[in-house]
């Protein structure tokens, strides 16, 4: 019975524990600041984690659409080795925050002009 007992306060234990951990965050990326801010958010932040993967997931499925639909002619270069994703969407919250007007641009327009003026093609 003990063991029954202390299996189920285990249990609850877990389940509330659970619960608290899977509080629902909202992401988003309608402009390039919105983007900035997920792609600079500081480590200990709330959700920063997440903050990231979306961020670097929203950049490289962009990136990946924009180099395939551009054919021969590629709007920017990344080199190989290149730096990491992380690294560069690091390069590109401050890229938008040094200029306030770039805060307003469409989330994936501000990211392909920072890619160009950061990897142009030679």
């Amino acid at each position: 019975m003990k063991t029954v007992l202390a299996f189920a306060m285990l249990t609850a234990t877990l389940v509330t524990s659970g619960a608290w951990a899977a509080q629902p965050i909202s992401i988003r990326a309608n402009t390039a600041g919105d983007l900035a801010e997920d792609c600079g958010v500081g480590p200990r932040e709330p959700a920063a984690d997440a903050k990231i993967n979306f961020c670097v997931g929203f950049a490289q499925g962009a990136i990946d659409v924009e180099l395939h639909d551009a054919g021969e002619k590629k709007p920017f270069c990344i080199p190989r080795p290149g730096p990491t994703r992380e690294a560069t969407m690091r390069e590109f919250a401050n890229w938008v925050r040094t200029i306030p007007e770039r805060r307003s641009m469409p989330a994936a327009e501000g990211l392909f002009k920072f890619m160009a003026e950061r990897f142009p093609c030679k």
